[in-house]
């Protein structure tokens, strides 16, 4: 079955646009023209992923996203034509796993949905490992996160960096290795996008995000995961 993808944006010219490469690569779409509606659709459509126009009427774009992080964990990627450091903070912070600013070719947005999907729902075929550390367990197979057997909500983007440095524990990543691993490349000049993104993974994996039993900071480095909890 298609994945069905939310494309909200208040520009009838690109959600048509964008509509028919996504509809070509053989997804469903359904659409929204601005952020009060995107919340609306994403409640009643259920989507595989979501993409977002930041600047829309009645809601913006981040507001829409942070009601939908509130309820799901489903992949999100902003659209914007805004390229100030601030406003990819900002996107980071309410969990963005992309940030593809305007103008955009639509063939590179669908190449970054197809790899959100991948690394969200994986492929089959495949046989995926599982990594534990102390009582933090990851499953590459089910896309799962515990600890002490409770489950922990991620989106894509934390897991795909918790479930690379969790299968090298002890091994340093560099910021710019991880953003490589995550294959951002809409973040590719903004090495901070790492740090956010930790600083969201420990809020959620760590007992105390300020005294972190998990990533370590190496400073000056990067992070890497403890090999001992």
């Amino acid at each position: 079955m298609a994945h069905k993808i939310l494309v909200a944006d208040d520009e009838q010219a690109i959600l048509d646009t964008v509509r028919a490469y996504l509809v070509e690569a053989g997804l469903q779409v359904v659409t929204a023209r601005n952020g009060r509606e995107a919340v609306f659709t994403f409640r009643h459509e259920s989507p595989a992923l979501v993409i977002l126009d930041v600047m829309m009427p009645e809601m913006d774009g981040w507001e829409a996203a942070r009601l939908i992080r509130k309820e799901n964990q489903v992949p999100l990627l902003f659209l914007t034509a805004r390229v100030d450091d601030i406003d990819h903070v900002t996107g980071l912070e309410i969990g963005a796993d992309e940030y593809i600013t305007k103008p955009f070719s639509p063939r590179v947005l669908v190449a970054h949905v197809r790899a959100l999907l991948r690394r969200t729902y994986g492929e089959l075929g495949t046989i995926a490992p599982v990594w534990q550390v102390g009582e933090l367990e990851v499953n590459s197979d089910t896309h799962t996160v515990t600890r002490t057997g409770i489950r922990i909500d991620l989106t894509p983007t934390e897991f795909e960096l918790l479930a690379t440095l969790i299968a090298r524990p002890g091994r340093v990543f560099t910021r710019m290795e991880l953003l490589d691993r995550l294959q951002g490349q809409s973040f590719a000049a903004f090495e901070r996008a790492i740090d956010v993104h930790i600083k969201n993974l420990r809020a959620k994996i760590e007992a105390d995000p300020r005294d972190p039993q998990y990533i370590e900071t190496v400073f000056g480095v990067g992070y890497r995961m403890r090999e001992k909890v």
